[in-house]
């Protein structure tokens, strides 16, 4: 396997930092194939990394050179190298839905938000951005390695196979506010959430309930991953 930067053809791809590295290994060890270490890196008291990967049986690797080629910031000092893998939902969790999601960032934030909140699958319509890309990873602080995901065609698909999720969309012109919203905790769940420029279009209003967060009028929008955190904690908690 060539150690270069990465690209959403490749097979494998990469964490970069200690913590996302350490959330790969514990999380999804059957999937690294090596982690590759700074000559400068310095274990800290609470987790060594060679002796972590001992613990796995993962192979690491002292090696600048490979490191400077993938890593997109200075002062990286660990890198994990892990194949990509699929994953499967749970139709007995309930599921985070996100249709063509088109920011890193936002995705990764999202990531880690529903794994705080105790969820741990994650639909994705497509198109939308590669959960494997390393920015998505870095956001989500390896959070990604604790959720299950799947990529639909397109929204009918994934309302096919969980029919007896119920569904909650939320669009800016929802028929119910977040706060009326009283759902049965007995009944597994799926937020649906448009992507950040476009939203849900009008066909999703029929789709379930739709859900307005509501805010004042100084602004037209609330963030996504905002809207996102805001919904999972009114039905998680």
């Amino acid at each position: 396997m060539e150690i270069k930067s990465y690209k959403k053809s490749f097979e494998h791809s990469y964490t970069f930092g200690m913590f996302p590295t350490v959330e790969l290994i514990t999380s999804r060890p059957q999937a690294v194939v090596k982690v590759l270490v700074s000559s400068s890196y310095r274990s800290d008291n609470s987790i060594d990394i060679f002796e972590l990967c001992r613990k796995h049986n993962i192979r690491t690797e002292i090696n600048d050179k490979a490191i400077n080629k993938v890593a997109d910031k200075e002062n990286c000092f660990v890198v994990g190298v892990f194949e990509k893998y699929s994953c499967s939902l749970s139709s007995s969790q309930s599921h985070i839905v996100l249709v063509n999601p088109s920011n890193m960032g936002n995705m990764g934030t999202i990531i880690r938000t529903l794994v705080g909140f105790g969820l741990s699958d994650l639909a994705i319509i497509s198109p939308g951005v590669d959960i494997f890309d390393p920015k998505v990873i870095r956001a989500s602080m390896g959070a990604l390695f604790r959720v299950n995901f799947r990529y639909y065609d397109n929204f009918e698909q994934y309302r096919a196979e969980f029919k007896e999720h119920m569904i909650y969309t939320f669009m800016l012109d929802g028929a119910k506010s977040l706060k009326d919203v009283k759902h049965d905790e007995y009944k597994k769940f799926s937020l649906v959430f448009g992507n950040e420029a476009t939203g849900l279009d009008s066909s999703f209003a029929g789709a379930g309930t739709s859900v307005l967060i509501k805010h004042t009028d100084r602004i037209d929008s609330l963030n996504l991953t905002i809207a996102a955190g805001i919904a999972m904690y009114h039905f998680c908690s």
